[in-house]
């Protein structure tokens, strides 16, 4: 297994690297039209990885499929052997559950750069390193909530006890996120240094000459370092996707406790996160049913 985990992650890191590294490399602003055709090139990239998902489980490639599957409700694939028409069966409901669910991001993500007054040339950045720190945390949270699973077994409900608060919660008072992360930024950089204004696409800058003025913190002293509102966007965006991961993570494990297929899941929505972003950052507020749609799902 440990080669289809390394193999996924080389690949991975190559389609972000060309994103970045050719494609985007200098910051400028997204424009819809590019927005939608990217959102449709990863769409199709992690539609179209079931094909390898079903080729590989269906030949058993290295033993892959052949551990079982605690969620599944089939005898045959709990007594040891998952095949390929399964296996690409969830890992497509894996993805379309957090592709739904990853939508619920963009709007805390709008508010974040919002608040912050984050210029538009300079969302792509941040958007992309939040996608590698998400990615860490979602291995992580993944693999802590498969053993969890594995060593006891009913905590499944726990989890569904989980989704049916945060769906009650997104229905009732789902809608005060933009006041409450408003109170939350203030607070923080009332507390930390952060930098007033954006010094280009820099994270970090030191106190003393113009950055000095733009201090939050009077006790800024020459040449202390002050993150910018870029890096506490970042942070917050971090932490956002932390808080999603909750709802996320628990709803694709009813599906299926397969550590790959619920990683890579996971992966490709929140790869076509940051271009669905640009994609709806104008029309957020058209959706004004989408919470309940949520909800719902």
């Amino acid at each position: 297994m440990i080669w289809f985990y390394a193999g996924f992650t080389v690949l991975i890191l190559a389609l972000l690297a060309l994103d970045l590294g050719v494609f985007h490399r200098e910051p400028r602003e997204v424009k819809i039209e590019e927005a939608l055709g990217w959102s449709a090139a990863w769409i199709v990239l992690g539609l179209g990885f079931a094909g390898f998902i079903y080729q590989a489980y269906e030949g058993h490639w290295r033993g892959i499929g052949l551990g079982g599957d605690l969620m599944s409700v089939s005898s045959a694939d709990v007594a040891g052997r998952v095949d390929g028409g399964a296996a690409a069966f969830k890992y497509l409901t894996g993805y379309l559950i957090e592709k739904s669910l990853s939508v619920d991001n963009i709007f805390v993500i709008a508010m974040i750069f919002g608040l912050l007054e984050i210029p538009a040339a300079y969302r792509r950045r941040i958007l992309f390193f939040g996608i590698l720190g998400a990615i860490a945390a979602r291995a992580a949270m993944i693999a802590l909530g498969i053993r969890l699973l594995a060593d006891f077994s009913w905590i499944i409900y726990v989890f569904g006890v989980v989704l049916i608060l945060i769906a009650l919660k997104m229905l009732f008072v789902g809608q005060d996120g933009g006041r409450s992360g408003g109170a939350f930024i203030r607070a923080v950089r009332r507390r930390l240094p952060v930098a007033e204004r954006v010094h280009g696409g820099r994270f970090w800058v030191r106190a003393g000459g113009s950055a000095k003025a733009d201090a939050i913190l009077d006790a800024a002293s020459p040449g202390a370092l002050l993150m910018t509102p870029l890096f506490f966007a970042l942070l917050a965006v971090e932490s956002a996707d932390l808080v999603f991961s909750i709802e996320s993570i628990p709803a694709v494990l009813a599906v299926t406790t397969d550590p790959f297929l619920v990683f890579t899941s996971n992966v490709f929505a929140i790869l076509g996160m940051r271009s669905l972003y640009f994609a709806l950052e104008g029309m957020i507020d058209v959706f004004h049913h989408l919470k309940t749609a949520l909800a719902l799902v």
